[in-house]
């Protein structure tokens, strides 16, 4: 663990914690909203619950993890077996078994000593302020004074997204989704670690989504020959990367009907996608529904649509949501594109592909 701790405008790492009813929480997730984190150390101390609890408790109705989410990091079984930290509102315990909580927040002395204290977060999660544990009253001091979450830079701010039109002429659209018309959706999920194994996972919480493959070899050419001309210069002049690969042939329906929707989540955290480089979303009808929007909750509130035929294209390590459809159906093709480099990756990583991960996709 490193001794040195974070300094204010550092980003803290991605890591994995077990929360209630989620072994393996994403604490990178949280991004999109201001993150007060809480590292108490051992709550056996006499009298120290009481002082945490006087400090934060007049501030409580501020945290509605909308804006301002608080997080607590465990550190000691003790407490979980006696039950003195717990969810509660506005407010999630993660239990840091393996250290990974304490390594992110540099939180461990070069003695080994726990550095207890409070830390707030931008949206970003990149560190605001930092504060010793007894000193919460000047964190939550600053606490009243936060803009809301989308202003928190001071100037508007835009996700790295390149929105390119005309990748699909309407004709074509219409073909793809006459494809799904005809052959129906399937339900996917999306991947997730377990056991040291990319497993697919189905949770409507998570993600309403139906899928179509597209099988013909014909048709997967044709969709090739119109990104090899038409995004993938634009891709590489915006971003310079050239990609000479692409991932999978669907055609995807988010329907009103189910809100269909896809919570926030990045695109390549997984064993099996790690290989993903830049995600792209073609629109296939964008004038004839409500909602389904895309957002980077860690840019701020805004949503980006493409036209009809046009693309959105980022990349894959950003954090970002498919909104509720309110009205109508959303017809997308949802392709990744990576590179030679990235499809050694692919080839070493298939070994932990679970056997269940074929219809699940991300």
């Amino acid at each position: 663990m490193s001794a040195r701790p974070l300094v204010i405008g550092e980003a803290v790492p991605a890591f994995h914690a077990r929360a209630e009813g989620n072994p393996r929480f994403a604490f990178d997730t949280v991004a999109g909203r201001w993150v007060l984190v809480l590292i108490p150390g051992p709550m056996g101390e006499p009298g120290k619950a009481e002082r945490l609890a006087a400090t934060v408790g007049p501030h409580a109705a501020r945290f509605d993890t909308t804006n301002l989410a608080m997080i607590v990091i465990g550190t000691d079984p003790a407490d979980e077996a006696a039950g003195r930290l717990r969810d509660g509102t506005g407010r999630r315990v993660l239990w840091d078994d393996d250290g990974a909580a304490r390594r992110a927040f540099r939180a461990v002395a070069e003695d080994g000593a726990l550095r207890p204290g409070w830390l707030l977060l931008d949206p970003q999660l990149r560190v605001f302020g930092i504060w010793g544990l007894e000193e919460g009253a000047q964190a939550m001091a600053v606490l009243a004074r936060l803009p809301p979450p989308g202003d928190h830079a001071g100037v508007p701010m835009h996700a790295p997204v390149l929105i390119l039109p005309r990748v699909f002429e309407p004709a074509f659209c219409r073909r793809l989704i006459a494809l799904y018309e005809a052959q129906g959706g399937e339900e996917t999920g999306f991947m997730r670690d377990v056991g040291g194994r990319t497993v697919g996972i189905l949770d409507r919480n998570q993600k309403r989504r139906r899928d179509t493959l597209i099988e013909d070899e014909a048709l997967q050419a044709q969709i090739r020959a119109r990104l090899t001309t038409r995004l993938v210069p634009e891709v590489q002049r915006a971003f310079q990367f050239l990609a000479t690969r692409i991932e999978r042939y669907i055609v995807a329906c988010y329907d009103a009907a189910d809100a269909g929707f896809f919570r926030a989540h990045r695109d390549n955290t997984t064993l099996g996608t790690a290989h993903r480089r830049f995600a792209v979303t073609i629109n296939l009808n964008a004038e004839e529904y409500e909602g389904g929007d895309l957002c980077f909750p860690e840019f701020g509130p805004r949503t980006y649509r493409a036209p009809t035929g046009g693309a959105c294209v980022f990349s894959c390590s950003l954090l970002h949501e498919a909104r509720p459809v309110t009205a109508g159906r959303r017809y997308a093709c949802l392709p990744f594109l990576y590179d030679d480099a990235a499809a050694a990756i692919r080839q070493r990583n298939a070994q932990y592909l679970a056997a269940n991960s074929a219809a699940p996709v991300a």
